[in-house]
């Protein structure tokens, strides 16, 4: 078989494999993986830090969704998304995923993260959200949010 591969340099084509890890291993690793501070969002608040003086909030579970940065005065909410956790890109490589359990809960962060969108642009938030390889460089992402605020 032919790997096709993205941009990213992923290869949506392949197939599953077996887990080369026992379970109890595997399970051990996945309760490692945070669900706040990781390095990638580190990386960009202190990129951000370092860009505007404006206070802002970090990971306000006061607000709905748990927003990774708040700006409370100018009432813009910023996600910060991981590619995986997320499903960028999901319907490409959901085949790949070792059972129901991975895929529905990757369904449901989608479907949490597009309810939570709604409500907060409904009592007047912005919005903007942004995937894990695209904060790789955050310059972009970064001059979005400063044009929101």
């Amino acid at each position: 078989m032919k790997k096709t591969k993205n941009y990213l340099n992923r290869n949506f084509k392949k197939e599953r494999s077996e887990d080369l890890l026992p379970i109890k291993k595997r399970s051990e690793l996945m309760s490692k993986i945070r669900s706040r501070d990781t390095k990638f969002e580190r990386e960009f608040i202190v990129s951000l830090r370092k860009t505007t003086r404006k206070k802002f909030q970090t990971n306000v579970s006061s607000i709905k969704g748990k927003p990774d940065i708040v700006f409370q005065q100018d009432k813009v909410c910023v996600f910060l998304d991981s590619d995986f956790w997320h499903g960028w890109y999901y319907p490409r490589w959901k085949h790949l995923l070792k059972n129901d359990f991975w895929r529905e809960k990757i369904e449901n962060n989608r479907k949490r993260d597009r309810k939570t969108t709604a409500y907060l642009s409904k009592k007047g938030w912005t919005i903007l959200r942004f995937w894990e390889h695209k904060i790789k460089n955050p310059d972009e992402s970064i001059r979005k949010i400063l044009k929101e605020i």
